[in-house]
C-alpha cells in the first residue's frame, strides 16, 4: 500500500462545508503518516479526469469529501479497480454514507477512520448499479420521487429543503399514476401503473427517506420498491412513513429483489444517488463488489489487505 492518498474535494458541497471539511480530515490522515495530494477540478468534468488520472498512477485511496453528488463522481473513478474509496461525508443527503453506518458531517472523525482502515486493512466490498457507463450507489429514484427532483431543480428562487417540499406539494397537485413497461431479470416484460419505482442498491434516498429499507449492499441484488397506482390521498398517507421504512407493509408497496431491471416509462427522468441520469427506458444492473469502501475495524464481511 503507498503512503501517498488523494483527497477528492468538492468544495461547495453543503453550503461551502466541503472546502472546510478537507482541512480536519486531511490532518487526521497526515497525522496517522499519510501524504495527502487535493484534487479539485474546474467542473465536475475536469474533477472526475483528475480523479481517474490519481486511480490509474496508483494512489493509496480516493478519499471523497462532499455529499452525495461527489461519492457519486468518485464512484466512476474508482468502480472496477483495486483502489479503495473512502467517504467524508458533509453534504446535504449522505446517503451513501449513511447506508454504510460512516460519520457524517464529522470530517475529523471521517479521516481519523480512513486512516485506521488504511493501516489496517480494513475495506468493504460492496455492489455497485450500473446503468451503460454510469454507477451508482444508493438508489435510482423514477416516477413522483424524480418529478419532484425536476421540478425542484427548476425552482431557482428558492433554495435548501424547502424547496423540495414546495416542489412536493406541486407535485401532488399534478399527481396521476405513470404506466410503466417493467422486465425483471429477463424475464417477461410487465405493463403496471405505478405512482413510482425506486431501484435500490443501498437503502435511503433524499436525506434519510428509507424507500428501499431491505436493501443490502453486497448481496448482489437490487430491492427494487414500487409504489403502486394509488390515489392522491392514499400518497399523502404512505409517503411520510418512508422515513422509518414502514411504507413497506403499504398493501400498494411491493418489493422485488433482482440483479437486474428495465424501465420505461413516458416522460419520465431517472435521478441515481440524487443526480440527473436521464431519460427512460433504461436498464440496470447490480455488479457485485465493484467497489471497496474503507469502513471501521474488521466487521463480518470485511476483507483485509489492501
Amino acid at each position: 500500500m503507498t503512503s501517498e492518498i488523494t483527497l477528492f474535494v468538492n468544495p461547495t458541497a453543503g453550503r461551502g462545508r466541503g472546502a472546510h471539511a478537507a482541512q480536519p480530515a486531511a490532518s487526521a490522515l497526515r497525522d496517522a503518516g499519510f501524504s495527502v495530494r487535493t484534487v479539485l477540478g474546474e467542473d465536475a468534468d475536469d474533477a472526475l479526469r483528475r480523479a481517474r488520472a490519481a486511480v490509474a498512477g496508483g494512489t493509496g485511496a480516493l478519499i471523497a469529501v462532499g455529499g452525495d453528488g461527489m461519492m457519486s463522481l468518485a464512484l466512476q473513478a474508482v468502480a472496477g479497480t483495486m483502489t479503495p474509496l473512502g467517504v467524508v461525508a458533509v453534504g446535504t443527503g449522505n446517503d451513501f454514507a449513511r447506508a454504510l453506518g460512516l460519520p457524517i458531517r464529522d470530517p475529523a472523525a471521517a479521516g481519523r477512520l480512513a486512516a485506521g482502515a488504511l493501516k489496517g486493512g480494513a475495506v468493504r466490498e460492496i455492489d455497485l448499479g450500473r446503468v451503460g457507463e454510469r454507477w451508482f450507489g444508493s438508489v435510482l429514484a423514477s416516477g413522483f420521487d424524480s418529478r419532484v427532483n425536476d421540478r425542484g431543480n427548476r425552482m431557482r428562487w428558492v433554495g435548501g429543503r424547502f424547496k423540495y417540499d414546495l416542489a412536493i406539494l406541486a407535485e401532488l397537485a399534478a399527481f396521476k399514476p405513470i404506466p410503466y413497461r417493467i422486465r425483471l431479470d429477463g424475464g417477461p416484460v410487465r405493463e403496471i401503473e405505478a405512482t413510482l419505482i425506486a431501484v435500490g442498491n443501498g437503502t435511503t434516498y433524499g436525506g434519510g427517506m428509507r424507500i428501499c429499507a431491505d436493501a443490502v449492499m453486497d448481496d448482489g441484488l437490487f430491492d427494487v420498491t414500487v409504489v403502486g397506482d394509488c390515489s392522491r390521498t392514499t400518497l399523502i398517507k404512505v409517503f411520510p412513513r418512508v422515513y422509518k421504512g414502514t411504507h413497506l407493509g403499504h398493501p400498494k408497496v411491493t418489493v422485488h429483489r433482482v440483479s437486474s431491471i428495465e424501465l420505461a416509462a413516458a416522460g419520465v427522468t431517472a435521478y441515481a444517488d440524487g443526480e440527473q441520469l436521464g431519460a427512460l427506458p433504461l436498464t440496470a444492473h447490480c455488479v457485485p463488489g465493484a467497489v471497496r469502501v474503507l469502513v471501521p475495524g474488521s466487521p463480518a464481511g470485511v476483507s483485509a489487505g489492501i
